[in-house]
């Protein structure tokens, strides 16, 4: 039903609805949210069922877009088995605002059935972005070269390590008052994401 084909790497993006996991399977394939091929992105939960998403730059990996979790139409529990989750050769748990029991249930049931999982935060720049502004810096410069001033850099780099060490404290409490094993939390955004796929293209066809 899902596609799965021997010997290919068939990854599942899981979450809450609103985390951006459509957003984030696009900037995995190279593609922008507009491009014809991309997974369809909106404000509300646009997934309705697990989509499958070859990756035109590896052929050998799959995304899927999963159906968000936490939703009312979707208890926690069910999740899981519901959507098939235990087919995918690794699961990454998407967050954006907290990390909840919704996110605790999933890495649990991964971990009964031997499947690896990594806990990814998306929308990293955003949260940096608010961090600065709320420490006083409101300055959000875009095509000038204001943003290359010591005061704008020192306050972009506090934002960066605030936001960094809130998550992976918050993170760790949380995994620790769970029972589950430290993970690390890998910070991403969009935009940077496109520019590391663009950069890995472009070495390994040098």
């Amino acid at each position: 039903m899902y596609g799965y084909i021997q010997g290919l790497r068939h990854f599942a993006v899981v979450g809450r609805s609103g985390t951006g996991k459509s957003s984030l399977i696009n900037a995995f394939r190279g593609l922008t949210n507009n491009d014809p091929e991309a997974a369809r992105v909106g404000v509300n939960e646009t997934t309705a069922d697990v989509t499958r998403y070859p990756d035109p730059r590896n052929p050998k990996c799959v995304w899927y877009d999963v159906p968000g979790a936490g939703t009312l139409n979707i208890p926690d529990w069910q999740y899981f088995k519901d959507q098939g989750i235990y087919m995918f050769d690794a699961v990454i748990v998407l967050y954006a605002d907290r990390f909840t029991s919704t996110d605790i249930a999933l890495l649990k049931t991964c971990r009964n059935c031997s499947i690896p999982t990594f806990i990814v935060r998306s929308k990293s720049d955003q949260y940096i972005r608010n961090i600065r502004r709320d420490s006083g810096y409101e300055t959000d410069p875009e095509d000038n070269q204001s943003r290359f001033t010591p005061g704008f850099v020192r306050a972009e780099e506090k934002a960066r390590d605030k936001f960094i060490n809130e998550t992976t404290a918050d993170v760790k409490k949380n995994l620790e008052a769970a029972g589950l094993r430290p993970k690390r939390v890998y910070l991403v955004s969009r935009s940077v994401m496109m520019k590391v796929v663009s950069w890995f293209l472009f070495d390994f066809l040098l």
